[in-house]
């Protein structure tokens, strides 16, 4: 499914998505491709980055010494995005869930992807070492 080409939501509708909300049925396809994609880890941090930034824009704007400001909201949008990889897996699986799929398709689909690939490598390397 992830070979076909599928429809993106626009710019609005990706930030209603971004910070949870849920897409009309006929993006739901995308949602599994974003949750599949090999990249799905980047665009998870992206989405995650941006309902990050306001708040640490709003620190900037707190009186203080410049240096202090700009170490709060650095160390805010990097804890951040920490804590939204440490829970990513659970957290793509619940969007993947709320637009229709079975919880836990969108971790099988990338898991059997990464056994394909162990696999041809594995060919590679025995063409290459173990010849």
């Amino acid at each position: 499914m992830a070979s076909e080409e599928t429809a993106r939501p626009g710019p609005i509708r990706w930030l209603r998505y971004s910070v949870g909300g849920r897409l009309p049925a006929e993006l739901a396809p995308w949602v599994l491709k974003d949750a599949t994609s090999r990249a799905w880890r980047w665009r998870l941090a992206a989405r995650n980055f941006v309902y990050l930034l306001p708040l640490a824009s709003v620190w900037l704007l707190l009186p203080g010494p410049l240096g202090l400001r700009l170490s709060l909201s650095l160390m805010a949008l990097v804890v951040g995005v920490f804590y939204s990889q440490a829970y990513g897996d659970e957290s793509v699986e619940l969007r993947v869930a709320k637009h229709g799929f079975a919880y836990g398709q969108a971790r099988a689909i990338r898991r059997e992807r990464a056994i394909a690939a162990d696999a041809a490598n594995r060919e590679v390397y025995e063409a290459i070492y173990r010849s």
